[in-house]
């Protein structure tokens, strides 16, 4: 069976493609935060780094990914990558998404393939190119993900349309396997996956300007392109690292996807015409355990409420309770009362499934 090979090249291209910018930062309330974008932004790292030890000491994501970005690129800080996980990681719990698309490429590139696959389709339902290339990759080759040709094909071509170098060299390579009629219909599913990720960013948009601290910020000062990275890249920092596996065959890339993001608003059903009553469903017991799933992060408290008033009527939450846990200027909102991580997990995968925002968060 034809697979793709990701040679050293393109793997390469991945690094530096990575290295590029911090992401997109809201003006923090910690004004530490905001004077730590502009020292990176003057060049200066280490006084970044400093600026940003605080804040991120205290639970401001911004700052945690900041800090993990640093030590991802050697910026202020030796490079230390075991560091930049567990910061990508403190700072996804608390709902920062772009740390959570970095957290699930190190997971990918780290060898947790199966842990990182679903932050890596979270990604690229946003239209995430490097998420879009390993998703397409891992269709193609059947690695970490069902075999499908269509689907692969559609998302390869997404990330080649967004500029990403290896998406084009693997789509080169497709092109020799993929017949005509297969060819023909990604396309078409292509224009549908990229009008979805069109109205999911649009969803998180109008969800930010609820009040969030993104609404009310002016965009921040982009941190400086890391040597020899072109200088339009996708604004999160992601590395990408192809694993071989048997020699001639070509293997699906390591590198990441992601994490939690917020979904558009279903529909509202319309109401029944019928006059016979329908009984309510009888409540859902409550559940005794401790293990909870987060499923956002607020400037807003207000916010939070308003987000648990969508989902607590949803199966995967039935008889969970709404926490409000403060969090530096942010309140987390999570789901508790689950049993055990997997069962926690079971239900933010379901909610994913969905196009909703969360991740496991721990015992409370």
């Amino acid at each position: 069976m034809a697979r793709i090979m990701v040679t050293k090249t393109m793997a390469k291209r991945g690094v530096v493609a990575a290295g590029t910018v911090l992401a997109m930062l809201a003006v923090p309330a910690l004004a530490d935060v905001k004077a730590g974008v502009d020292a990176w932004s003057a060049g200066d790292f280490t006084r970044a780094v400093v600026e940003w030890q605080g804040p991120a000491a205290a639970g401001d994501p911004d700052a945690l990914f900041n800090l993990a970005q640093a030590y991802r690129l050697g910026r202020g800080v030796e490079v230390d990558n075991a560091r930049a996980r567990k910061l990508y990681e403190e700072a996804a719990r608390l709902g920062h998404v772009k740390a959570a698309d970095n957290y699930g490429l190190m997971l990918f590139q780290e060898g947790e393939q199966e842990k990182a696959m679903p932050l890596i389709k979270a990604a690229a339902d946003r239209g995430d190119p490097r998420a879009q290339y390993v998703l397409g990759l891992s269709h193609f080759n059947a690695d970490y993900a069902p075999r499908d040709w269509v689907r692969a094909y559609a998302l390869m071509t997404l990330a080649n349309g967004s500029g990403l170098p290896q998406a084009r060299d693997a789509l080169a390579q497709m092109d020799k396997y993929v017949p005509q009629a297969q060819r023909a219909q990604a396309q078409s599913l292509a224009r549908e996956l990229e009008a979805g990720a069109k109205a999911q960013r649009s969803a998180e948009l109008a969800a930010v300007e609820l009040g969030t601290r993104l609404a009310a910020a002016p965009a921040p000062a982009p941190v400086p392109a890391a040597a020899g990275a072109a200088a339009k890249r996708p604004a999160v920092a992601a590395v990408t690292q192809p694993a071989p596996k048997a020699a001639g065959l070509p293997p699906a890339p390591r590198t990441v996807t992601p994490v939690p993001v917020a979904a558009a608003a279903a529909a509202a059903a319309p109401k029944p015409a019928a006059a016979t009553p329908v009984p309510a469903p009888a409540a859902a017991p409550r559940r005794q355990g401790n293990w909870r799933v987060q499923l956002g992060a607020f400037g807003v408290a207000a916010n939070a409420d308003r987000l648990w008033g969508q989902l607590s009527g949803h199966a995967a939450l039935a008889g969970t309770r709404k926490t409000l846990v403060p969090s530096g200027s942010l309140t987390r909102l999570l789901a508790t009362g689950f049993a055990s991580e997997s069962e926690a997990s079971r239900a933010c995968a379901s909610l994913k499934r969905e196009g909703k925002a969360c991740v496991v968060a721990g015992q409370g």
